[in-house]
């Protein structure tokens, strides 16, 4: 092994008990990761997308196009006041987007991409094999 790509980096305790990485590999890496900010955006979104009451919007949505609070609400089983607080964050977060007619508030999916997220998610869930961690 070539001592050249390879770097002694200081770890925890609880890391690899070898403190020597492949440096090129490490550098690659770390130019390839996302900036912090979109690291924080990322986590945002999946944190909003935890709430099963918030995906069950979305399912409906998915399932019934363009919809009001009071039909999203009666088709998730949901309140009316959390329902509409659920939006509320989805449509901040530019997941779900609105348009209004008169004091008629109507909700779809802001773009394909959230179909797509969704149905990749469904699929990740649905893999037969399950690894365990």
């Amino acid at each position: 092994m070539n001592n050249d790509s390879n770097v002694v980096v200081e770890l925890s305790p609880d890391a690899c008990p070898t403190p020597v990485v492949d440096a090129e590999r490490v550098t690659a890496v770390r130019q390839a990761l996302p900036s912090e900010e979109v690291v924080q955006d990322l986590a945002d979104v999946f944190s909003l997308l935890a709430d099963p009451g918030r995906l069950r919007l979305m399912a409906a949505l998915l399932e019934g196009g363009e919809m009001c609070v009071c039909d999203l609400a009666a088709a998730t089983g949901q309140s009316m006041s959390a329902a509409s607080h659920a939006l509320r964050l989805l449509r901040t977060h530019r997941v779900v987007k609105v348009r209004r007619s008169g004091r008629m508030a109507y909700y779809q999916l802001a773009d394909s991409h959230v179909r797509m997220l969704f149905d990749l998610a469904i699929t990740h869930i649905g893999h037969e094999e399950r690894i365990d961690v």
